[in-house]
Formats: structure tokens, sequence, C-alpha cells
């Protein structure tokens, strides 16, 4: 394949333009020393161009990536301080209608303890009324017995 036919996706490489350098062979004739990393102590200025564009990208993509992490960690903190807030809102919302509760049931026991001492005191007088009525029976009982027994004693005329 020629430089001039470019072939595939990559328009740019064929045409010269590639970000990578150039393969061995391909911008400077065979036979000529090239300037490669592997080669010797220095590095050609198209090299280390590249390489300094490649450290810079490299550095764009780590402060990018740093700028991403604070923001995520900021948002994190954020979430958690309105977590906080939510929390400390629905304690204060719970404690407020648990004392509302307590202060129902108070009504409510009042009102029925209420109830329950009126029930007790018409109990306790129909108990006394009954022992009453019982103490009368009892001296009915009495007297029935007493008037039977004289009649019985009584001499048969």
């Amino acid at each position: 394949m020629s430089r001039e036919e470019p072939e595939g996706p990559e328009p740019e490489a064929a045409a010269g333009q590639s970000p990578f350098p150039a393969e061995p062979g391909e911008d400077e004739p065979l036979g000529e020393e090239q300037d490669r990393p592997c080669s010797g102590p220095a590095l050609a200025p198209r090299s280390s161009a590249f390489f300094g564009s490649l450290e810079a990208a490299v550095a764009g993509l780590q402060q990018r990536a740093r700028g991403a992490l604070g923001r995520i960690n900021r948002d994190r903190e954020e979430a958690h301080t309105e977590l906080s807030g939510v929390r400390d809102g629905l304690l204060l919302k719970v404690s407020e209608l648990a004392e509302q509760l307590e202060e129902r049931l108070f009504h409510r026991y009042g009102f029925h303890n209420g109830l329950i001492q009126e029930r007790l005191q018409a109990i306790s007088e129909v108990l006394e009324r009954v022992e009453e009525a019982q103490a009368e029976l009892r001296h009915i009982c009495c007297n029935v017995e007493a008037a039977y027994q004289d009649l019985c004693l009584q001499p048969e005329a």
C-alpha cells in the first residue's frame, strides 16, 4: 500500500497527519539512521515533541480525573449533609408525633378512667342494695321460720 492511496478509516495517518511518530522507513529513506529513544540517549525533535504532547495529554487527563473526583466528593458531602438534615427532620417529626399520640392516649385514659370510676361507683351502690336485700331476706326467713315453729309447736285443739 502506498502513501498516496489511503485505504481504511485512517486517512489522517495516510496523509501524514498522525499524532504518532512515523514508522521506520516511512518518512526517511532506508539506510539513514533514525533518532529513536532506543537507539541513543537523545530524542529527535519530532519524538520529544510527541512525548511532550503525550505527557501534556496525560497530565490533562489526570487533572480532569482529579476534578471529577473532587466534584464527586463534594456531591457526596452535600448528599450526606442533606441526608443528615432529612434524618434530623424525620427524628423531630417522629418525636412530635409520638408526643401527640401520648397526649391523645392520656386524654383517652382519663376519659375511660372517668367512665370506669362511674361504673365502679354504680356497682358499689348495687352491691350495697343487694346486701340490704339479702339482710332483709334473712330477717324474713328468720321470721317465717319462727312463725312455722310456733305453728308446729302449738298444741292441737
